[in-house]
């Protein structure tokens, strides 16, 4: 066999597609491999530049592959996906990571070390397309069992208002409600589960706030008004070395928080926020916004940037761009190591 230039790795659970290729684009290796099999073949193979999707097992492998000496590189399905000649095979996938890991102007994700995945996964599980959340997942589940609880409680008569904060008032409305055995039975799972959910949140939450308060980078991030521990560990950790971002601009694209462009014929138009990247980075920022655009407005009038959004746009939209303008300065505080300063008017 030739010797092997890139190598591009289809994985999967189970099964790996490989296909490689020499220092003259020459296809020089096309092979299925199962997983134990892996890591035996790779040591075997001489140096070579790797491309790899990124998926839920994408860092384990780059950082065992990288121990053979390999460069290895992922790459987001969805950049791969327009190399793709014909057809939805492994083959036909291999062959068109291989393709675009050559590509200069691909752009990479970044090879996370074993403590900051670990970091993360608190934040959000290693699950690269849907960015699901280990702390959101109970929140989640506090507010599907609130909400069956208050249906239920509704279907007798008795109507809680909503909202997480009156969690005690509908608890409190389940043991003093007249009703059925078997009814008062099925609420008082209910509430036993709600109760051990919430316990659950709080030691993610007391676990998220210690790991910011002993980074530095999440501490200056918190200097930045509506960014707090939960925020700032989930930067720190989520997000790739500052260095690859060449301004604050592409740290909010990649976030997606600036509109698409969907101009034609000279004519420039800007559309919604793309909300492209990651969802659970922007989600956290646009909550600090919100919050901070909701408290603007019940205080008084004034000449500030923020109070004049405000009085031109609605107040969602004004939420978008105080979270475009956090991330911008996220990127200025994560680059410069400096901490956040107020502007001053002259």
């Amino acid at each position: 066999m030739d010797k092997v230039t890139i190598l591009g790795i289809d994985p999967a659970k189970s099964v790996f597609q490989l296909h490689g290729v020499d220092a003259q684009g020459c296809t020089v290796l096309r092979r299925q491999l199962r997983r134990s099999q892996m890591l035996e073949f790779c040591q075997r193979l001489p140096s070579c530049l790797i491309g790899i999707e990124a998926c839920a097992s994408a860092y384990y492998w780059a950082r065992e592959l990288a121990r053979f000496g390999h460069e290895v590189r992922l790459m987001q399905p969805s950049y791969v996906r327009g190399y793709v000649k014909r057809g939805k095979t492994d083959a036909a996938d291999a062959e068109a990571i291989c393709e675009a890991v050559s590509r200069p102007s691909m752009r990479f994700v970044a090879v996370k070390s074993e403590d900051t995945q670990a970091l993360l996964m608190t934040h959000v599980a290693a699950e690269v397309r849907f960015q699901r959340n280990a702390r959101e997942f109970p929140l989640r589940q506090q507010t599907r069992i609130v909400n069956a609880m208050r249906a239920h409680l509704g279907a007798f008569g008795i109507v809680v208002p909503k909202g997480i904060h009156t969690v005690e008032r509908l608890i409190m409305a389940c043991e003093q409600a007249d009703l059925p055995a078997s009814a008062r039975k099925a609420l008082s799972l209910l509430a036993d589960q709600l109760i051990d959910t919430q316990k659950k949140i709080e030691d993610l939450t007391a676990d998220i706030r210690a790991d910011a308060k002993a980074s530095d980078a999440a501490q200056r991030l918190q200097t930045i008004p509506g960014i707090g521990p939960i925020t700032a560990s989930a930067l720190v950790s989520a997000l790739p070395d500052i260095a690859d971002f060449k301004s604050g601009r592409d740290l909010s694209a990649w976030l997606g928080l600036t509109p698409k462009p969907p101009s034609t014929g000279g004519k420039e138009r800007l559309g919604r926020i793309s909300k492209m990247g990651n969802r659970y980075l922007r989600r956290l920022l646009y909550l600090g916004a919100i919050a901070l655009v909701s408290a603007r407005r019940r205080s008084e009038a004034g000449d500030d940037w923020l109070w004049k959004i405000i009085q031109r746009k609605k107040p969602r939209q004004a939420a978008i761009a105080l979270a475009n303008r956090m991330a911008r300065a996220a990127y200025a505080l994560m680059k410069n190591r400096t901490e956040f300063r107020v502007a001053r008017a002259a």
